[in-house]
């Protein structure tokens, strides 16, 4: 699935999430629910920061790879949560959200894009040389 068809099949199924985005590892917008793509852009170079700033909390700490972050607000949330292949995927929602679930359901959507990409293909043994 591609990464619009993604973000449209997860705010169909989440009421509380608000505007998503789909960001690429260079930090590209690949897909987001916004207007307009400057909008986009913003939220993604956002994005980066936040989670570069969390990543070198995270090293100074000591702690293992970020994988998910969730930054609360009266007035809603933003939740990230990074993929394998280095695309992350961040939503805003509204106030007082079921973490939970919102975290699931993003996990969910960056798995079905990620699942859409070719894997390298894999020797069997029937393969191998005689």
């Amino acid at each position: 699935m591609d990464a619009a068809q993604a973000l449209a099949d997860l705010t169909e199924i989440s009421s509380q999430i608000v505007h998503a985005a789909v960001i690429g590892g260079d930090g590209g917008v690949l897909a987001s629910t916004f207007d307009d793509g400057e909008r986009a852009g913003r939220f993604a170079e956002g994005v980066g920061r936040l989670v570069a700033d969390a990543d070198a909390v995270r090293e100074a700490s000591g702690l293992p790879g970020l994988a998910q972050l969730e930054a609360a607000t009266l007035d809603g949330s933003l939740f990230i949560v990074r993929g394998e292949n280095g695309a992350s995927i961040a939503a805003v929602t509204r106030p007082d959200p079921t973490v939970g679930l919102v975290f699931y359901d993003l996990k969910h959507a960056l798995r079905s894009i990620d699942q859409t990409k070719p894997r390298a293909a894999r020797r069997r043994k029937t393969d191998a040389p005689a």
